[in-house]
Order: structure tokens, then sequence, then C-alpha cells
């Protein structure tokens, strides 16, 4: 199970209904607010795809400007990912290939141009490798 805390943010004079949507709504959790317009929920999943998906309805909330993960917690998919890196080289095979060219290098570090869905399926299939 997977648990992610979220900060949403509406206008002040908006606050008070969209926390009551967040309420209503099935995908996640209210605990606070203040009266700038910062609200906290958490939102749980099976796995990193669910999460984003529950994600997808917050932001889809009438009123809401952002909706942005600030912590994430998965001890089943930690241990795998801590499995696959103790079980690997320390240094990434490419880096070993004298062949390689630099323009050839895919970087995947930028998540706000990076396809979510598609990194979470990625990311939710590690103990597949």
């Amino acid at each position: 199970m997977n648990v992610s805390s979220i900060v949403v943010q509406t206008l002040p004079k908006y606050v008070d209904e969209v926390v009551q949507s967040l309420k209503e709504c099935e995908a996640c959790d209210y605990h606070l607010h203040d009266e700038k317009g910062r609200i906290i929920i958490t939102i749980e999943g099976a796995g990193v795809s669910e999460e984003l998906a529950k994600l997808r309805v917050v932001e889809g909330i009438p009123h809401v400007i952002a909706a942005d993960m600030q912590m994430a917690y998965s001890e089943d998919e930690l241990d795998e990912h801590m499995e696959v890196l103790s079980n690997s080289d320390v240094v990434p095979k490419m880096l070993h290939d004298d062949d390689l060219k630099p323009e050839d290098i895919i970087y995947n570090g930028d998540l706000k141009k990076k396809n979510l869905e598609g990194f979470a399926k990625t990311f939710d299939n590690t103990k597949d490798r």
C-alpha cells in the first residue's frame, strides 16, 4: 500500500468549497487547511498508478489551482527497489561501454516534462526485472 501527502492550493475565497469537495471525494482523506488556501490531504493506492489516478481526480475539483505530492511512502515497493539496487552493479553498465555516444544517453530526471502515467507503469514493474 502506498500513502502520499498532497498539498492542494486554491484561492482563499474558495477554500471552504474545495475543502467540502475534498471531504466528499472518495479519492482522498482531508486533514487540515489554512486561511491562505493551502489544504493537506492524503491519498492511498496499491501502486503509483492508482495514486496518480486519484491525484488527477483531486486536480479536477473546481477551483483547485494545484495539487502536488509532497511525500510518498510504500514499504513494499521500497523493499522491492532496495532488493533490485542491492543485486545490481554500483556503476551502470552503460558507463563501461566505450562506444556509447553521449547523445544516445536518455535523461530521465525531469519529472515536470515526464509522462507520469508511463513512468508509474515502469516504476510499478521494477519487481519484474
